[in-house]
């Protein structure tokens, strides 16, 4: 099993930054894609953007050029730089990631196989 645990959240003004951490612990052997979602109050969950063991990134239109994904795999961390926020970027934000051992696969939401319990970002106007 994977263990996700995510930090960095808080209160900022529109136009600030914050950065996201997710430390994951257990098998991380077996982590392959990890990803950043958010759900924002009354809404569903979505995509921020994902990033493969190698490097490859993918981003939701709505954070391209404000948010930059990144991992760093010696220590098991991933990131989420936020910059230019803006109040529809409050959100929980989730830290997320698939697995490629067969023992540790969970087939979850979005294909993911082990969440976070989230952290807070709210942005005021």
């Amino acid at each position: 099993q994977v263990q996700l645990v995510e930090s960095g959240g808080g209160l900022v003004q529109a136009g600030g930054s914050l950065r996201l951490s997710c430390a994951a612990s257990g098998d991380t052997i077996c982590i392959s894609t990890m990803g950043w979602y958010r759900q924002p109050p009354g809404k569903e969950r979505e995509l921020v953007a994902d990033i493969t063991t190698s490097g490859s990134t993918n981003y939701a239109d709505s954070v391209k050029g404000r948010f930059t994904i990144s991992r760093d795999n010696t220590k098991n961390t991933l990131y989420l730089q936020m910059n230019s926020l803006k109040p529809a970027d409050t959100a929980v934000y989730y830290c997320a990631t698939k697995t490629q051992c067969v023992a540790t696969r969970r087939h979850g939401e979005y294909g993911m196989d082990y969440w976070g319990k989230g952290t807070l970002v709210t942005v005021s106007s």
